[in-house]
């Protein structure tokens, strides 16, 4: 597999005993995975998708971060919320009204 050239994580919520606590978990961030993975394929995006354990970042949950640019988002919720940022991230830019500061 070559290196992609976006990495995105999406908080999944898991502590290290292994339960998921935080906000992005029960807030549907898991749920939103596939659809992230099908859009990934679909679009043709040279990125890879990892769920993660929590990014201590609950009061923005759901979570999604974009590297290596280092775009943290917040309150990614729904498939719209996604494609709003996927869209801005194809067209090299980032949607700033989404961004944790």
């Amino acid at each position: 597999m070559e290196k992609p050239k976006h990495h995105i994580f999406v908080c999944a919520s898991f502590r290290a005993d292994g339960d998921p606590k935080g906000a992005c978990h029960k807030k549907g961030s898991t749920a939103l995975l596939p659809y992230i993975e099908n859009e990934i394929l679909d679009r043709g995006l040279e990125a890879q998708i990892t769920s993660t354990g929590c990014m201590k970042a609950c009061d923005y949950g759901p979570v999604m971060v974009i590297q290596p640019a280092g775009l943290w988002y917040g309150n990614v919720e729904s498939e719209e919320t996604v494609d709003e940022i996927l869209d801005a991230l194809e067209d090299g830019q980032a949607v700033s009204g989404r961004l944790i500061a």
